[in-house]
């Protein structure tokens, strides 16, 4: 049996198809993200998050990383730079690389801004370090003067089975007792929608359409990855990727995200799809392509290092499957505590709302005074502090840090915290008579967390 399944290994390893859909991808990948990198310097958003605080939240393991100032422009712009470079496919794996460490090292600056998209465009684009995605139409073709026509088929499949994990887990998390019994958090996002034409003063309103909405997200997640790996069903499964993710944008500033969904869901065609897409994209070049050499063809791209390169895949895939659950190993309430809720495809689930305050107190006189949050943070950076626990003990240990370069002594700090989760009552967060300043951050359960008084049922 090990040797038969070996044999069955062996044999998909040394399966080849065309090479057009990862073409595709790579074009559509690359656009997508030179237009977000523009899109953020548009906006001002280097300078209201990167640059103007005085203030950045780390990520546990991460605190070496530091922005740049002024020259976080920079970094924008090679990363913009890089996208644009994968899209033409030029110097395509230096070019890859570049953008996943000029993209991940900018959202490593500061956690304030975690999106669960920002964190698949860094695991997807590290996937892609090791795809042969300029096999074919592009400007690496021409500078070697060879194309090819297939690669090996697991390089399409790893950015398929990336995409369902982030789908199908992002299902599982919507199997909870507030997402599918109470509707929410979309009972309490939903009217607030309420100039949206036509809809806004109706459906938004009614009772109904959250239940709908939040059992058809759990049903749509956990179903389209099926859906798009069967011919039969693709068709159908892509217009309904395009209604979900449009819709979604309608409703929710998600940036970029639907569109680097839609885009991505293309993989799941056939070459014909892909071959007619590429045919466009060429008469759009005509004019640039008179005086250009075509590449000679060769048949099938080879690697010279697969045996490295596929154990290294197969330990990401492995890291993305099981970590996502390293929530099981904290007692207490995912939602309440977010130990172990980041990285781990849970969408949209939480409306958390929070109002915290931090006393400096000196441990021998037992004299104390209150710090004016904004004096240290943005007013962004003090709503996100304000209801989640690692961010409000970092945020203790800096205030204790500056205080007593200040000169203060024996100092201590504590947290009055009040957090209302998912239409429930605001309820205390952080027990009070906890010195923050002598707790430390590490992977281990936060016993100073006040309990969390009901319970939700899930996943």
């Amino acid at each position: 049996m090990v040797f038969s399944m070996a044999q069955m290994l062996k044999t998909y390893l040394n399966k080849t198809t065309n090479a057009v859909p990862l073409a595709v991808f790579r074009i559509g990948f690359g656009v997508l993200m030179c237009f977000s990198i523009i899109r953020f310097w548009y906006h001002g958003w280097i300078e209201k998050l990167y640059i103007a605080p005085n203030f950045h939240f780390k990520y546990y393991g991460f605190e070496w990383v530091k922005s740049l100032g002024d020259y976080n422009y920079l970094l924008f712009f090679f990363c913009g730079i890089a996208a644009l470079f994968v899209a033409f496919g030029l110097k395509y794996r230096l070019a890859i690389i570049a953008f996943f460490l000029t993209f991940t090292y900018i959202e490593l600056i500061d956690k304030t801004t975690y999106l669960n998209h920002y964190y698949f465009i860094s695991v997807l684009s590290f996937v892609m370090i090791f795809l042969p995605a300029n096999a074919k139409f592009s400007v690496d073709n021409l500078l070697r003067e060879k194309s090819y026509n297939q690669i090996p088929n697991w390089t399409i499949d790893s950015i398929k089975l990336l995409l369902g994990i982030v789908y199908f887990y992002a299902g599982l998390a919507k199997l909870n007792s507030d997402w599918l019994f109470k509707a929410m958090p979309l009972k309490i996002w939903l009217p607030s929608k309420y100039d949206l034409p036509f809809i806004g003063n109706d459906l938004m309103q009614q009772d109904w359409f959250h239940y709908a909405m939040s059992w058809s997200g759990m049903l749509y997640d956990l179903t389209i990855p099926f859906l798009l790996l069967y011919k039969r069903t693709r068709t159908f499964a892509f217009v309904l990727v395009v209604i979900f993710h449009v819709f979604t944008r309608v409703l929710f500033s998600i940036g970029m995200f639907p569109y680097i969904m839609i885009i991505a869901t293309l993989i799941f065609f056939d070459a014909s799809v892909h071959d007619k897409i590429i045919a466009n994209i060429k008469r759009v070049l005509k004019p640039f392509r008179k005086h250009i050499k075509s590449p000679i063809t060769v048949e099938t791209y080879s690697f010279s290092s697969r045996n490295i390169l596929l154990p290294i895949l197969a330990v990401f895939f492995i890291i993305q499957l099981v970590f996502p659950f390293r929530y099981a190993f904290y007692k207490n309430e995912l939602f309440w505590t977010e130990e172990g809720y980041r990285l781990s495809w849970r969408v949209m689930l939480m409306e958390k709302a929070g109002l915290t305050t931090f006393k400096i107190a000196n441990s021998k006189t037992g004299q104390y005074f209150y710090v004016q949050n904004s004096d240290f943070l943005t007013a962004f950076q003090e709503k996100q502090m304000s209801f989640q626990p690692d961010f409000i003990l970092e945020y203790a240990h800096f205030l204790g840090d500056h205080f007593k370069a200040q000169g203060h002594e024996n100092v201590q700090v504590f947290a009055d915290s009040y957090v209302a989760l998912n239409g429930r009552l605001s309820q205390k967060y952080i027990d009070p008579t906890v010195d923050l300043y002598k707790e430390k951050e590490s992977f281990k359960p936060k016993h100073w967390i006040l309990p969390f008084k009901d319970d939700i049922k899930g996943f």
